[in-house]
């Protein structure tokens, strides 16, 4: 049997803090290593008790949790989970601040062993941090840097003439709400298509989600709404826990069906249902994950003659989901982060029409 998996423990609150360790004291593939209640106490042991992962509280006292993120992420890249407060506005759009600054993943925090919900949460928490201590990760750079002086078409698998794009569909997974903010965020308000958003995460952060990106790009983000009209220049997300599919007449539709791939809402349902409505018409974007979800929807997208990218391994935090649609030959362009909006501007945008500058990110309050 292998060693369990170290955690480090950060968290302010003593009650919460003995939970969690109850927690991981139940999934013997764990061990918690150390309990902290402050970002500091984290930053100065976790050079001697060398974690594998780290379970991050937000509200800390002093350092706060996202600057805890920023500064481990800088000096001691390890995995961070975030246990975060799902219904407080401000906590989640610290959480979500806090993926941006490099964590993995963001996860319900424990209420108490009574509560209704509290199998599944616990379950979730320790699931999550199994899987994110396998997560290789560096020293936080500006995404793109290692690209710098290198020909774009050494990133081009092919290309092929379609349509003009009508819709753009875009699908991510773990390290997704950062890199999902870098790609619609250097797309301007004019673009003139709706994209639809797929993007794995507990569903009691959803609406925080749709919420954070509505904050940080230019174009108005919101839950999709079955039956609803999707517009040029909006961005829609999938709720939490239903698929989103893209149907006719430009209308989005919200199933209850089984999961895809282990995943509801899943970036497969999307892209195959643009597939069967947009045809060479369409634009689908793979970005990164775990698993395989989205794999085959790209490869419907791309039998159908749409444009159709994922995001490559130099720039994914975990290169799963599009390395799935790379092996299928699913994609026909496979480019790093800060060179996929630039690629979506040139097909949807005709040369006359104006454009902000891809690959920065706006100038709006987080």
């Amino acid at each position: 049997m292998s060693d369990p998996v170290r955690v480090m423990l950060v968290e302010d609150s003593l009650v919460v803090r003995e939970l969690l360790r109850h927690i991981l004291s139940r999934d013997p593939r764990l061990a918690c290593v150390a309990a902290v209640a402050s970002g500091e106490e984290a930053l100065s042991a976790i050079d001697s008790v060398r974690p594998d992962v780290i379970s991050m509280d937000i509200r800390l006292p002093g350092i706060d949790g996202l600057e805890t993120t920023r500064r481990i992420m800088s000096e001691h890249p390890t995995p961070i989970v975030v246990i975060a407060d799902a219904v407080e506005d401000s906590s989640l759009r610290i959480s979500m601040n806090a993926l941006r600054a490099g964590a993995l993943s963001v996860v319900e925090k424990p209420v108490a062993t009574t509560h209704a919900g509290y199998d599944a949460v616990a379950g979730e928490i320790c699931t999550q941090l199994r899987i994110m201590a396998q997560v290789p990760v560096i020293r936080r750079r500006p995404i793109g840097t290692e690209w710098l002086g290198r020909s774009p078409a050494t990133a081009i698998l092919a290309s092929a003439a379609s349509l003009p794009p009508t819709v753009l569909a875009i699908a991510a997974s773990t390290g997704g709400p950062p890199a999902l903010a870098r790609v619609i965020g250097a797309l301007p308000e004019t673009f003139p298509l709706p994209v639809l958003v797929v993007q794995h995460m507990g569903a009691a952060f959803m609406d925080g989600f749709a919420s954070w990106l509505d904050g940080v790009v230019p174009m108005p983000v919101s839950v999709a709404r079955d039956g609803e009209r999707a517009e040029p220049g909006r961005v829609y997300v999938a709720p939490g826990d239903r698929h989103l599919e893209y149907g006719p007449g430009r209308t989005l539709r919200l199933l209850d069906s089984l999961p895809v791939s282990g995943q509801r809402p899943a970036a497969t349902v999307l892209f195959r249902s643009v597939a069967r409505q947009a045809g060479a018409s369409g634009l689908g974007v793979l970005l990164t994950g775990m698993g395989e979800d989205g794999a085959l929807g790209l490869l419907d997208m791309h039998a159908a003659g749409a444009q159709t990218v994922a995001e490559h391994e130099s720039t994914a935090v975990v290169y799963g989901m599009p390395a799935a649609a790379v092996r299928l030959k699913a994609a026909r362009a496979v480019l790093p982060l800060d060179r996929i909006a630039a690629h979506l501007l040139r097909l949807a945008m005709p040369p006359a029409m104006p454009a902000t500058s891809p690959g920065a990110w706006p100038d709006r309050p987080a």
